[in-house]
């Protein structure tokens, strides 16, 4: 028997944009809050900003304000204008707990 690993096959903003609802290929429903996403963004931008120390430390009240498919991940846009994290699929399994 061959273990395939859970994947996202569908998501959603929340209707309060304020998380990313996802439904894996095992059919799990999973919920991960936009600031949990804002927070872990690795783009070049956040992970300079980290490395600064520049990088806030919360970001309340951030909502989702875009969801872009790129096959193997998620291009998330926020409320604060960050549009530039790409969320790997695995990446965003692993925020949601899975």
């Amino acid at each position: 028997m061959t273990f395939v690993a859970p994947t996202v096959a569908n998501y959603e903003a929340s209707a309060d944009l304020a998380a990313l609802l996802v439904r894996t290929t095992q059919d799990d429903a999973l919920s991960v809050p936009a600031e949990k996403l804002r927070l872990s963004c690795k783009c070049a931008h956040c992970t300079r900003a980290r490395f600064d120390g520049r990088f806030p430390e919360a970001f309340p009240g951030i909502a989702i304000t875009g969801i872009g498919d790129l096959g193997y991940g998620l291009n998330i846009s926020f409320s604060d204008g960050h549009s530039r994290g790409i969320y790997p699929k695995p990446y965003l399994l692993s925020l949601a707990g899975r």
